[in-house]
């Protein structure tokens, strides 16, 4: 197997998810750099290797996948250990119902490209754009936080690591960057706090990817 190559933006989201598998699975890979902030990723150059024109993609011996969940299911598979999904379906369901709260549900909603719309587009002001902001996180982790409530441990599930906790400490740093107040989240607060000790977590930080 070639060196996989992940085509990448540091303050992604879901780029930083992948990146957080990437290190879990201590799978040593080249980063290419998308500027998403100059539109590197609209250019023809990226959109001839995914059409979609988002970041991350990982190529991996030709083979060439987007969307940070297809590849952190990937990355589960090809390298199982240590797993990013519980053996037991329960519990998988649990995680993967986790993990698409924030994937699908909260990050659509608040990835840059809407924001750009929103404000280039329909020509809202900044405080309004970071309203929207704000209650689209209030939604998912109000639900988040009861969901994972019961179950959570050191983490949302129990006292190892997970697909939700990847997907959650990306979306704390996103929310933390529009200034949500987090505290009536303990449960997300600590799994965060918890994950990002981890140097897996740590070294896929932003402040950690050098040029931005």
């Amino acid at each position: 197997m070639t060196r996989p190559i992940l085509y990448d933006y540091a303050k992604s989201s879901a780029a930083y998810r992948v990146r957080i598998g990437l290190n879990l699975k201590g799978v040593a890979y080249d980063s290419r750099q998308i500027s998403l902030a100059d539109s590197e990723q609209k250019g023809e150059a990226y959109r001839a290797l995914n059409p979609q024109g988002l970041v991350p993609m990982l190529e991996v011996d030709g083979h060439r996948i987007t969307q940070s969940l297809a590849i952190l299911v990937y990355l589960d598979q090809a390298y199982p250990e240590p797993r990013l999904m519980p053996a037991d379906p329960f519990d998988g369901a649990h995680v993967r119902a986790l993990a698409m709260t924030i994937a699908c549900d909260i990050h659509p909603l608040n990835n840059l490209r809407v924001l750009k719309y929103l404000k280039n587009d329909l020509g809202q002001e900044q405080a309004a754009i970071d309203h929207w902001y704000a209650h689209w996180i209030g939604e998912g982790f109000t639900a988040l936080e009861a969901i994972a409530g019961p179950r959570s441990g050191r983490f949302l599930l129990g006292d190892s690591p997970t697909l939700a906790d990847v997907c959650l400490v990306p979306q704390m740093f996103n929310a933390r960057r529009f200034k949500v107040p987090l505290d009536a989240y303990p449960t997300l607060l600590r799994a965060d706090s918890n994950a990002c000790a981890l140097e897996p977590f740590a070294a896929a930080h932003p402040d950690r990817q050098g040029s931005q």
